[in-house]
């Protein structure tokens, strides 16, 4: 998909009622969102969308795609190798055991399989997310108090 053809199909999503877009073609994936929180945000977007639409691709492969807002165009990262560690649950992502701490784990720690990789808070509830796998952290997927879905991608572990 031409970068030409992403600024178009936003501003009509963007004119549209419509709050949530997402369009798979092949190796590109495109996801708009209209919403104050997103449940597929990735690295590669920011931190917090605003009320505006927001287009935060994540691509299938590791092939470049496109990210477009209304004001910029960038080239997102490959995808790393290494199996994912989801949110069992929808909830507030915490890396920290507490704000003076340091986070549970960072990019290039090994974690063993039951290592507390972080905490989701749900409904006042400290659920620890563990890693379910033996490997090194390759990528954190979240970012600290940002809310997370069920399913969503929090890390990504190479296991070995």
């Amino acid at each position: 998909m031409e970068t030409h053809e992403v600024k178009e199909l936003l501003s009509q999503f963007d004119q549209s009622t419509l709050t949530e877009l997402q369009l798979k073609k092949e190796t590109f994936e495109l996801y708009f969102n209209k919403n104050t929180t997103s449940g597929l945000q990735s690295a590669s977007s920011a931190p917090a969308p605003a009320p505006a639409a927001n287009a935060a691709p994540t691509p299938v492969a590791p092939t470049p795609a496109v990210s477009a807002t209304p004001d910029t165009v960038e080239v997102a990262k490959p995808v790393l190798e290494g199996k994912e560690v989801v949110s069992p649950l929808v909830g507030v992502v915490y890396l920290k055991p507490s704000p003076d701490k340091d986070n549970f784990k960072q990019i290039g720690d090994h974690v063993k399989k039951g290592d507390i990789l972080c905490i989701v808070e749900a409904m006042k509830v400290m659920n620890e997310i563990v890693s379910d796998v033996d490997g090194e952290l390759v990528e954190v997927l979240v970012e600290s108090e940002q809310i997370v879905e069920y399913n969503q991608p929090l890390f990504r572990v190479k296991e070995g």
